[in-house]
C-alpha cells in the first residue's frame, strides 16, 4: 500500500467526520441529543465492542495468510537452492538441464510470475519451468547408488517447493471475502451517525473533534490495515517481494562457480522466458 496514499485517506477521513460533528454540534442541545447519556454510552459500547471483536478476528486471519505466503515464497526459494545442489548427484544426461530449469525457474518466479500475484491475474497456472523439469528427468536413468538416492530426494524436494509455491500464490487471491467487506464498512458507517448523536452544544469544540477525530483516525487505519495485509504484493511500503528468490539465484550463481559447473545450460534469457520465444 502506498504510504503518501493510506495517510492522506486517514487524514482526509478525520477531516470529514470532524467537520461533520461540528456542524451538527451547532444546532445540537446541550448534553447531546440523548436523554439518557449512560444507557446511550452503554449501547456505543456494544457497537464498538461488536465491531472491534470482528475485525480483529478479519485482521488475524488476513496476517496469517500474509504470513503463510512470506514463508512459502522463502521455503520455495531455499528449495530450489537445495534442488540444485541435489541436482548435481543426478546422471550427467540430466544434470546440465535440471541446473538450468531451476535457474530459469527462480527468474520466472521473479519477472513474471509477482507481477502477476501483485495485478492477481496469476491464477491456476504452473510455472512452465516445473513441467521442463519433469521432461527432463524422465528421460534419466540412475545406475550408481548415489544418483538413485539423489532422485528419489529429487521428487521430495520437488513436492516441498510446489507446497511452497503453492502458499506463496494463496495470499494473491486475497481471503477477505466481500460480504465481510460489507459488514465492516456497514458498521464502520454505523458507528459514525451514532457518534454524530453525541454532539453536545454545551461541551468545548476541541473536545467535541477530537472525540470524532480520534475513532475516525482508529476505524480507517484498521481498516486500511486489513486492506494492505489482503494485497500481500503491493509494490507499497511493507509488500512482499521476491527477495528470497533473488537471494537463491545469488547462491545458484555462487554454487556454479564452487563446482566449476561451466556447462549448465540456462534455455531462457533473464527474465525467464525461453530463448527465442
Amino acid at each position: 500500500m502506498n504510504l503518501v496514499w493510506a495517510i492522506l485517506i486517514v487524514v482526509g477521513v478525520a477531516a470529514f467526520a470532524v467537520a461533520a460533528m461540528l456542524l451538527v454540534r451547532r444546532g445540537a442541545p446541550a448534553g447531546s441529543y440523548f436523554a439518557d447519556g449512560d444507557r446511550a454510552s452503554g449501547i456505543f459500547g456494544v457497537l464498538a465492542t461488536g465491531f472491534a471483536v470482528l475485525i480483529g478476528f478479519v485482521v488475524f486471519l488476513a496476517f496469517e495468510s500474509f504470513d503463510t505466503s512470506r514463508s512459502g515464497a522463502e521455503t520455495e526459494a531455499r528449495t530450489v537452492v537445495q534442488q540444485f545442489e541435489t541436482a548435481q548427484f543426478l546422471p550427467l544426461a540430466v544434470r546440465p538441464f535440471l541446473a538450468g530449469d531451476l535457474v530459469c525457474y527462480a527468474r520466472t518466479v521473479i519477472h513474471q510470475e509477482w507481477p502477476q500475484m501483485r495485478s492477481r491475474t496469476l491464477g491456476d497456472s504452473r510455472n512452465p519451468w516445473s513441467l521442463t523439469m519433469l521432461r527432463t528427468l524422465r528421460r534419466a536413468t540412475p545406475a550408481l547408488a548415489s544418483e538413485q538416492a539423489a532422485y528419489a530426494k529429487w521428487f521430495d524436494q520437488r513436492s516441498d517447493r510446489e507446497n511452497a509455491r503453492a502458499d506463496r500464490i494463496h495470499g494473491a487471491e486475497g481471503v477477505v471475502p466481500l460480504p465481510v467487506w460489507i459488514v465492516l464498512l456497514l458498521a464502520s458507517g454505523v458507528i459514525f451517525v451514532y457518534m454524530l448523536f453525541f454532539a453536545d452544544s454545551a461541551e468545548r469544540a476541541i473536545v467535541q473533534a477530537t472525540m470524532m477525530g480520534g475513532v475516525a483516525v482508529v476505524i480507517t487505519s484498521t481498516l486500511l490495515l486489513l486492506v494492505f495485509l489482503d494485497h500481500p504484493y503491493e509494490s507499497g511500503v511493507g509488500g512482499l517481494r521476491p527477495v528470497a528468490m533473488q537471494r537463491a539465484i545469488a547462491q545458484l550463481q555462487q554454487e556454479r562457480t564452487a563446482l566449476a559447473r561451466g556447462n549448465i545450460v540456462i534455455p531462457c534469457n533473464a527474465r525467464g522466458a525461453p530463448r527465442g520465444a
